[in-house]
């Protein structure tokens, strides 16, 4: 049969074949088979695979295709962008996909970025990250050299490192707050230099003050209103703060009756919770009820101590090592070696650097410090993240 003519007949018959039912193709194929010699079943056994596959990526609508690709875990997706450069396009453009992927992994996503490529490559730095959390290997160490006796106190605050004791101040204000070892809380005016009031009912060295303003409505304040924290070895109070000379305290928080179990020297207050280590575990306050939310219990590691605590991540710490907690599922998923220190029982030796990592890293919150303490040498020892290659 001359080709022209063969391929009148092949069209002809194809449209026949396609107006046949199921039943009735799969008889033509048998019999078709049972007709064939030996050229054409080897034929057909070479290419039998071939023939079946079908690029169902290709064939099914965009929006079909993104809701299939949600079923699948981002590592199988990664391994589906080598298939071809179709769908290497395809699973790219997929922003939810990798959003989600970002998200799961602790990763602050920026819902008004709509580039999907930038979601992907930032899933990839994610991944990178956490597998250096995992393998701890995420930091690396330094230190400051240049004090001529120990230092016994830190203070972090925008990208400044100093050497004074537990202070916290509001340029807003004009106020500067401190807590001292005679019990009690002052007040000063940042400007003047001059102390504005005197708080007391510690019975205990003031060992960490916080100045922050309120998020939350309570019958004791309202959103706007500048809070002070002042916590000591078994309390934390909370006070009213202004230029009120006849400041009272509206609260006092404690994790026990038990003057045995103490209050580890690290405070979290964001305006909305009130944070604090102790023996028994991370207590969580609501601050616009004062009721506990939580009890995060650390069995793995005894006498851990607060550094930071956000949405996502826990910073903690103890003798040995420094720890990051995935709030979420309240596990330990890193760790970093310390050098030999003495842990000061004030809490003013050591302190968390960058916090904004805490409520879920972004790929550029991983830069800078992370923690820094003093040591018996006269230096500061500094744990900063590692930068990504």
């Amino acid at each position: 049969m001359e080709r022209k003519d063969f391929e009148t007949w092949l069209d002809n018959i194809s449209v026949t074949f396609l107006s046949l039912t199921d039943l009735q193709k799969n008889e033509t194929l048998d019999h078709l088979i049972s007709l064939s010699g030996a050229v054409q079943l080897r034929h057909l056994s070479n290419n039998l695979e071939t023939l079946l596959k079908r690029d169902f990526l290709k064939l099914l609508p965009l929006e079909l295709s993104f809701y299939l690709l949600k079923w699948l875990d981002p590592q199988t997706l990664l391994t589906c962008c080598l298939v071809s450069k179709q769908w290497n396009k395809v699973i790219s453009a997929c922003t939810e996909v990798w959003q989600t992927a970002c998200k799961n992994l602790g990763w602050q996503i920026d819902d008004s970025v709509q580039d999907a490529l930038h979601w992907k490559k930032v899933y990839l730095k994610a991944i990178l990250r956490m597998k250096q959390l995992e393998n701890h290997e995420a930091f690396e160490t330094s230190s400051l050299i240049g004090h001529s006796a120990r230092v016994y106190a830190l203070y972090y605050r925008d990208g400044l490192l100093c050497t004074v004791f537990s202070v916290d101040y509001s340029d807003e204000l004009d106020i500067l707050v401190s807590g001292s070892a005679d019990f009690a809380v002052k007040v000063w005016a940042l400007s003047a230099g001059t102390c504005l009031n005197t708080l007391t009912g510690h019975t205990e060295w003031v060992t960490k003050v916080v100045l922050q303003k309120c998020k939350v409505k309570s019958l004791l304040h309202s959103p706007g209103d500048y809070i002070l924290l002042s916590a000591d070895k078994y309390e934390i109070k909370i006070w009213p703060i202004g230029r009120e000379i006849n400041c009272k305290c509206l609260k006092t928080l404690s994790v026990s009756e038990d003057r045995s179990i103490c209050l580890q020297p690290r405070l979290h207050f964001d305006g909305k919770y009130i944070v604090c280590s102790s023996a028994l575990g991370l207590y969580q306050w609501d601050f616009a009820s004062y009721d506990i939310l939580r009890v995060i219990k650390t069995p793995e590691v005894a006498n851990l101590a607060l550094l930071g605590f956000g949405d996502v991540f826990a910073l903690l710490f103890d003798n040995h090592y420094l720890y990051i907690m995935d709030l979420r599922t309240e596990s330990l998923i890193s760790r970093w070696p310390l050098p030999e220190y003495r842990k000061s029982k004030r809490g003013s030796s050591f302190l968390a650097g960058e916090a904004s990592w805490l409520n879920g890293l972004d790929g550029h919150n991983d830069t800078g410090l992370v923690f820094a303490t003093s040591m018996p040498d006269h230096s500061i020892h500094l744990v900063l993240w590692k930068e990504q290659g």
